[in-house]
C-alpha cells in the first residue's frame, strides 16, 4: 500500500515543453463507480496495471497498484470499462527533487492539459512554474475518473 499525496493544476500554455522530454502513452479505464474507492486499469506502453484508490481525502489517498498481464489489462478495458476510458500522453519534468507529470489528453478530452505533482507530505512547499494555471485538486470534474465518464467536450459551462 502507498499513500499518495497529489496536487493537480490546469496548464495554461506550452511553456513547459522541451524537445526530447521523456513521455509515455496511457489508456485508463474505470470500473463501476463506488463511493469509497476508484478501481481502474491502465495500459502504459506494453504494461498493464490494476489500481485501487481510496476516495477519502482529495489530497491524501491510499493506493494499491498491481502489475497484471497485458492481455488481461486489454480484456478488462474492453469488457468492463466501455465508455469510461481516457487516453493521454504523459510527459515528465523533474524539478527540485520532485516530478511534474504533464498530461495532454486526446479524444473527447482533446485540448485539456493538466499537471500533477506527487508530494512526500501535504506540507511540502514546491515551486509553481509560470505555465501552471488554477489548482484542480479539489475540483472533482477534473479527476481522471470523471473525465472518463464525462469528458470536457460534454460540459455545459
Amino acid at each position: 500500500m502507498n499513500i499518495e499525496i497529489e496536487r493537480k493544476f490546469l496548464v495554461e500554455d506550452w511553456g513547459w515543453w522541451q524537445a526530447g522530454m521523456a513521455w509515455v502513452s496511457l489508456r485508463q479505464g474505470f470500473f463501476e463507480r463506488a463511493a469509497d474507492y476508484t478501481l481502474r486499469v491502465r495500459i502504459q506502453e506494453q504494461k498493464a496495471l490494476l489500481s485501487l484508490k481510496s476516495n477519502a481525502d482529495k489530497l491524501t489517498r491510499l493506493e494499491y497498484e498491481y502489475e497484471i498481464p497485458l492481455q488481461e489489462g486489454e480484456e478488462l478495458l474492453a469488457h468492463f470499462c466501455q465508455g469510461k476510458i481516457i487516453e493521454k500522453t504523459r510527459y515528465f519534468i523533474p524539478q527540485d527533487g520532485l516530478l511534474w507529470e504533464i498530461d495532454v489528453y486526446q479524444g473527447a478530452n482533446q485540448g485539456l492539459i493538466t499537471a500533477e505533482i506527487e508530494l512526500p507530505d501535504a506540507e511540502t512547499v514546491f515551486h509553481q512554474p509560470a505555465w501552471l494555471g488554477r489548482e484542480l485538486s479539489y475540483d472533482f470534474r477534473y479527476s481522471n475518473e470523471n473525465l472518463a465518464r464525462q469528458p470536457i467536450n460534454t460540459w455545459k459551462e
